[in-house]
Order: structure tokens, then sequence, then C-alpha cells
């Protein structure tokens, strides 16, 4: 006579590793970058020279100084902003230079008053300010600057290796265009409709999934920020946590039943 031993299920060794991906932070692609310190710090491809790039940062330097302080004035960082525009004509394939210009023209927009016909904007969260009407254009330039920035600092191929420099370029600008996704996602999902031209025609879905595949490629190149927030916003992790919660709630409620 055979004998059936019940046994419990278990998960076959991609599915362990699928599900470590979706649900652990810390958790590496097999495709994560490799940073190599030896390496220049911008990829030979920006046709950058050490000597120019030290000069560029140099200047580059000079013109953020301006803006680190407590407060600084519309003017200065208008100034800035035009500063940076003369960096970037000089040099248009310094990915650097387009982060501290998004940095600067989000700064612009909190500093700019709103027309008396936006004040209907909340006002709880600073950040739906980026988002109003009358910034449209300026959120859009924020995200084309980050946008070009990725562009031009990203490996040309998924197996290169990378600078701690350009990994940290594209840590900063991916983790910085995923939030500004994931708040025009929010805004998007409360208002129905504004935001950035950039973002016109894209429902709230998919600007989050958006956002979550920015946060994960900012995760992969270093910031820890980024790779917590891939994990919480990641559709399928989001399916999984859904059906968990699911699961349980009808196993107290039956538990409940049968006591």
């Amino acid at each position: 006579m055979t004998t059936i031993t019940p046994c419990k299920p278990s998960l076959t060794t991609n599915d362990s590793a699928v599900l470590q991906a979706l649900f652990d932070a810390e958790s590496s692609p097999s495709s994560a970058p490799v940073i190599d310190a030896s390496l220049s710090s911008l990829p030979a491809h920006l046709n950058i020279s050490p000597e120019q790039h030290d000069s560029l940062k140099s200047a580059e330097l000079d013109i953020v100084r301006t803006l680190e302080q407590p407060e600084p004035s519309l003017s200065m960082v208008q100034q800035a902003i035009r500063d940076l525009d003369l960096l970037i004509i000089e040099a248009p394939t310094y990915p650097s230079a387009y982060i501290n210009r998004a940095q600067a023209r989000r700064l612009l927009i909190d500093l700019t008053p709103l027309p008396t016909s936006a004040s209907s904007t909340p006002s709880s969260d600073p950040d739906t300010k980026l988002f109003a009407a009358a910034n449209s254009a300026s959120a859009s330039a924020l995200l084309a600057d980050l946008t070009q920035a990725i562009q031009l600092a990203h490996p040309r191929s998924p197996a290169d290796p990378v600078s701690p420099g350009q990994a940290r370029i594209l840590a900063d600008a991916y983790t910085h265009r995923g939030y500004l996704l994931l708040k025009a996602a929010r805004f998007r999902q409360a208002q129905g409709e504004g935001g950035p031209e950039r973002l016109e025609g894209m429902g709230a879905q998919q600007l989050e999934e958006m956002a979550s595949s920015d946060f994960f490629m900012g995760g992969r190149f270093g910031n820890k920020v980024a790779q917590q927030l891939a994990v919480q916003t990641n559709p399928y992790a989001k399916m999984c946590g859904a059906i968990v919660k699911e699961a349980l709630r009808k196993e107290v409620a039956s538990s409940v039943m049968n006591s």
C-alpha cells in the first residue's frame, strides 16, 4: 500500500528570487552596474577632458554657492539659472549642470508667487505648487533637465562599468525625477488633471509606474532612499500585498465566525 505523506507547498528557486526582488529593498538584480573607482568621473562618449571637467566643475560650484544660503532671493535664483544656461551652452554634454539647473528651477518655482487665479492650489503640501497651471512650463523644463542628465550620464551598454561620479549623477537624477513623477501621480489622482505639459495625457497609474521605474534605477546606482521607494511603489509588490491582506482578512473573519 502506498502511503501519501502531505507536504507543505514550497517555492521554486526562481519564485523565491522574484519575491526577494519585489519585497527586499536591499536586493540587487544580477544586472546591477559595476562601479569602478579607477574610471574617469565622466564617460568617454561625452568628450569632456579631465582638464575641461575640472574647469566646468569649478565654474558650476561658483554658481551653486550663490544659492547656498538660508533664503536666496528670486533674482539670485534667476541669475543662477542664466549662468547655468551659459555653462550648458559652453558644454552641452556636461550632465551635472543639468541636475543643478533642475534644482534651481525647482527653487524658482517655490519662490515665484502664484497668480491670484491659481491660489486654489492646495497649500498644505508645498510640492503641489509644482503642478499649478502657472508653473506648467517651468515644471516641464525641470523634468527635461533631469531627463537630459540621465541620457548623458547613462552607460551606453548595461554591462559597461561606471565611475563613482557617474553613478552619483544617475542616482540623483533618477531619484529626483522619480519623486516628481510620484508627486505628479498623487496630484493627478486627486485633481484628475493638471500638471506639467510634459506629462499631459498620462494617468495617475502610469505616472506612478514611471516613478517606480525611476526609483528602481536610482536604487541600482546607489541611492538608498530610492531603493525603499522602489519597493513601496512597485505595482507587483502592491498587488501581492493586497492579496496577502485580503487572505488575512478572510482568515480573521473565518476565525471569528468559528469561535
